[in-house]
This record gives structure tokens, C-alpha cells and sequence, in this order.
């Protein structure tokens, strides 16, 4: 473990500390996912007290970690995630803008990284979800992302318009192995597959995967940085030349 990983570890066994401490709930702000994935190793650290982690719908991968919960504290108190939703003033004639575009708008704010969680595009329209101190400010002061002019209004609770949508899909490998179903669902050779595993950019579960042998099982969820996310159903049956037809739902 490096000096910024031990760093880490100790700030979240202090603010686990803290909330037993003082029987009140306490916040992260938003975590990447290499990082959820070292919390998630040494959980047993953090055990004694409940914790959650969230980042403003189920399939956000940057997600803020809550300590307490109502059955601890007798109360409850709701993640701070505001979803500002950035839409183009003349759609028609918006540019196509990517993941990076708004990203860098948004920095150019002088916003901190770890202030903003997923953003989300669809129709153009852009759906950026962050910690709700900064909500106002960035619907205030997002006006422009690249040459397209844009609205922002603040939303809170459930966004109907990103709600995940999971194509089922059917497939025959020669095994449950991780990289062979990898391999399949996302068009590339197994040696490719297996540098994303070296580059840590596969998650199950939310844990970094290392191990390119790993055997999937039911209802893991796998994410490939750059590719996407999916969710493994499992083995249907075995084809009479001894391959593998299984199933997952990838989410579109």
C-alpha cells in the first residue's frame, strides 16, 4: 500500500471514529472507484459502525461513502446528492458533447474533483450529479459547455430520464473465467482483455480484479473502465461441444 492509499485508509477510520463518537451521521464526498475498491478491502476496519455507499442513482461508480444508519442513530438523514441537469438552450443545434466537455466545464469552474460524482448524457442533455453545497453555484455559473449554451436547473431524489436500462444478453464462451466473458461482451481479444486487468480497470463488485482467472458468479457485477458495466445472470447450459452459453444484462 502507497503513502496516498494509507492516507486514505486513515481518513475513513477517522470519520468512522468520529460517527461513533458523536451518534451522528458523517459523509465522504465522492469516491473513484479504485478508491471504493480499497475501502471495500479493509472494510473489516470500519465494520463496527454501518456505512453505505451511494452516488446519486444504482449505477454511479463515483459514490460518496455515509457512516450511521437509522437503526443506529435512531434517525435518518439522506445522502447529500443534488443531480444538476444541464440542457442545451437550442437542442437542435448543440454540439455532441462528450463525458470530457462537461468535465471541463465544470473544472474550469474551479470546482474540486471530489465534489462531483457521475455525469450522464442523453439527448444531449447532460446530467451531473454532486455533493448539494455546489448545486446552486454550478446552476448559477454553468453557462456554456464547448460552443453550446446551456440551462441548469437543480433536481433532487430519482431522475426518470437515467434510469439504467439493461439489455439482456446471451453468449458462448469457453468458460465463466472473467476474461473470457469480458473478452466476449465487449469485442476484444483475450490478451487485450488481460491488460485491463494489469491497468486495475476491472471491478466486481465494486472491488478491483486482478485475477483474469476469477470464475463468475451469479448476479456479480462487472465494470471495465472505458467499456461499461453488466451484470452476470450466469451459466443457462452447456453446448454438446463441451462450450458455455451464459447470460448477463448489460447496462446501455
Amino acid at each position: 500500500m502507497n503513502r496516498e492509499d494509507e492516507l486514505l485508509i486513515k481518513r475513513i477510520n477517522e470519520l468512522a471514529a468520529k460517527c461513533y463518537g458523536s451518534s451522528r451521521f458523517i459523509f465522504t464526498d465522492f469516491l473513484n472507484p479504485s478508491e471504493i475498491s480499497l475501502i471495500l478491502n479493509n472494510e473489516r476496519d470500519i465494520n463496527y459502525v454501518e456505512h453505505k455507499f451511494y452516488g446519486g442513482t444504482e449505477q454511479c461508480e463515483r459514490q460518496m461513502l455515509r457512516f450511521g444508519s437509522a437503526d443506529m442513530l435512531g434517525y435518518e438523514e439522506e445522502f447529500p446528492i443534488s443531480c444538476v441537469v444541464a440542457e442545451p438552450m437550442a437542442k437542435k443545434f448543440a454540439d455532441e458533447l462528450g463525458h470530457r466537455d462537461f468535465l471541463g466545464s465544470l473544472m474550469n469552474l474551479g470546482i474540486d474533483r471530489s465534489t462531483i460524482g457521475d455525469i450522464f448524457i442523453k439527448e444531449k442533455t447532460g446530467y451531473i450529479f454532486c455533493v448539494d453545497r455546489i448545486a446552486e453555484y454550478i446552476a448559477e455559473n454553468l453557462e456554456k459547455i464547448k460552443h453550446t449554451n446551456v440551462k441548469c436547473r437543480v433536481e433532487k431524489g430519482n431522475i426518470d430520464a437515467i434510469q439504467p436500462e439493461l439489455k439482456p444478453v446471451e453468449t458462448v464462451v469457453s468458460s465463466e473465467r472473467i476474461d473470457a466473458i469480458i473478452a466476449k461482451v465487449y469485442g476484444m481479444s483475450r490478451s487485450q482483455g488481460i491488460e485491463y486487468f494489469r491497468q486495475k480497470k476491472v471491478f466486481v463488485n465494486g472491488r478491483v480484479m486482478e485475477n483474469n482467472s476469477y470464475v463468475l458468479k451469479e448476479n456479480d457485477i462487472v465494470s471495465v473502465r472505458g467499456f461499461g458495466k453488466f451484470i452476470f445472470d450466469g451459466l443457462m447450459k452447456e453446448t454438446k461441444k463441451g462450450r458455455m452459453r451464459v447470460r448477463m444484462r448489460v447496462y446501455i
